[in-house]
């Protein structure tokens, strides 16, 4: 007689899906207005083409973008083959695109860079803790 023991795997649930995606979203939320901030506390401007970017519109936009990320990861979870896989890659695309306006922007060179890093830590924190949630 042989034991099997459990063994933990992630999950492709829709409703754990979610769940974890609204905490993830909320974090990077957080996390994109503390950066903002304390760039903005340092010294770099927050102004694109000459009108302030306010801090709140940093975790606004990050969490109408994470959440368009949690619709991504349920709708693999449903069709994809290779859900965290075709996740993971679709996200680090979208993440390299989202950069380029941030390149264009009229705006200063530490305004660009502060906001290419908001980008990265949104993904940084969003892309991991939802690809877990799928499975592979």
């Amino acid at each position: 007689m042989t034991t099997t023991l459990p063994t933990r795997t992630a999950t492709s649930s829709i409703p754990a899906l979610i769940g974890h995606g609204v905490v993830a979203t909320v974090a990077a939320s957080a996390a994109t207005m503390a950066v903002a901030a304390g760039g903005h506390a340092a010294g770099i401007s927050l102004d694109m083409a000459g009108q302030p970017i306010p801090v709140t519109g940093f975790g606004m936009l990050t969490a109408i973008f994470s959440l368009v990320g949690v619709v991504l990861a349920a709708v693999l979870a449903r069709f994809a083959r290779r859900p965290r896989r075709a996740f993971v890659r679709t996200t680090v695309v979208l993440t390299v695109l989202s950069l380029v306006p941030d390149v264009l922007a009229d705006a200063a060179p530490g305004t660009k860079a502060l906001l290419m890093l908001t980008h990265l830590v949104a993904a940084a924190i969003v892309v991991p803790l939802v690809a877990r949630r799928l499975s592979a």
